[in-house]
């Protein structure tokens, strides 16, 4: 019995599927189902039901599926626990940011970790923060650069990148160019462009409104602040970003502060407690990158 039998055998069970096995096993079909067919023979029972289109579990199949969870968890630990000692990193690990990510420093950490590292296989990926944080959370997701309106989210660890006001960007020629303040009751007279559901920005606001029973119009949503300030400066709408954002866009945007939305929007990293060292050393690396310590 082998270790790699036991990983396409989980692969099989949770996939319930030989192809997606394969794919996520990164070999081909025929050898994902031969090296499942030499577990079975070893252990003297069918563990896949391959009589339907999906590949079900047999009774024996249930009955091992947690002892070669187990066995490949183990397997893992004591690498793990090696790797520590001798000092060598590998494996792989996903690094997730929110959806038109420009901070450099992120790109920096990872540059440097793999300047360091280059056994392990690096994966970057982008999403709006709610979905990053529950992939952190799950263990699908290493690292993460969030907005957030929680200084640290609920069962992860988190170092504030960012912390600063939301802020209120109309053109030179809107009815507000000329305020410096404005509160949220008056604002929401005015059609807002905002960010989606889900990132930092949009939750620091949607619960500010929720706090003062104000009802908003978000006519338009972006992901990208370019685009936001861009819908702004076209008379389309409010722009609501935050202060280092709206400073880009200061020769075509005026900022007025929102008086009575104190709660910062956030930017972060997140991850959980691991004793994985390549996570152990990426965060270090990210921690110098963003805060030179």
């Amino acid at each position: 019995m082998e270790l790699r039998q036991l990983e396409y055998f989980v692969a099989v069970a949770e996939e319930a599927s030989f192809t997606r096995a394969a794919e996520r096993v990164r070999i081909s079909q025929s050898g994902v189902s031969a090296q499942v067919r030499q577990l079975e023979r070893e252990l003297g029972a069918t563990l896949i039901d391959r009589s339907t289109r999906a590949a079900t579990l047999t009774a024996a199949g249930r009955a091992a599926l947690e002892h070669a969870r187990a066995t490949l968890a183990s397997a893992e630990a004591i690498q793990q626990a090696v790797d520590e000692v001798t000092g060598l990193v590998r494996g792989q690990l996903t690094v997730g940011m929110i959806i038109g990510c420009t901070v450099t420093p992120l790109f920096e950490a990872l540059e440097a970790f793999h300047r360091t590292h280059p056994q392990v296989e690096l994966t970057l990926l982008e999403d709006n923060s709610d979905r990053l944080i529950d992939g952190v959370r799950s263990g699908a997701i290493d690292l993460a650069l969030v907005g957030t309106a929680e200084a640290t989210p609920s069962g992860l660890n988190a170092l504030t990148i960012v912390s600063e006001r939301l802020v209120a960007l109309v053109p030179p020629e809107h009815p507000l160019a000329k305020r410096k303040t404005i509160g949220l009751t008056e604002l929401v007279d005015h059609p807002i462009v905002c960010m989606p559901q889900g990132t930092g920005i949009r939750t620091v606001f949607d619960h500010a409104c929720a706090a003062r029973r104000v009802n908003s119009t978000i006519a338009l949503q972006a992901s990208a602040a370019d685009t936001i300030a861009d819908l702004a400066a076209r008379g389309l709408g409010v722009a609501i970003l935050s202060e280092s954002m709206a400073g880009q866009y200061g020769d075509r945007l005026t900022a007025l502060e929102i008086s009575d939305v104190d709660a910062p929007a956030l930017l972060a990293l997140v991850w959980t407690t691991t004793h994985n060292p390549a996570v152990a050393k990426l965060v270090r690396y990210s921690q110098h990158a963003f805060t030179g310590v």
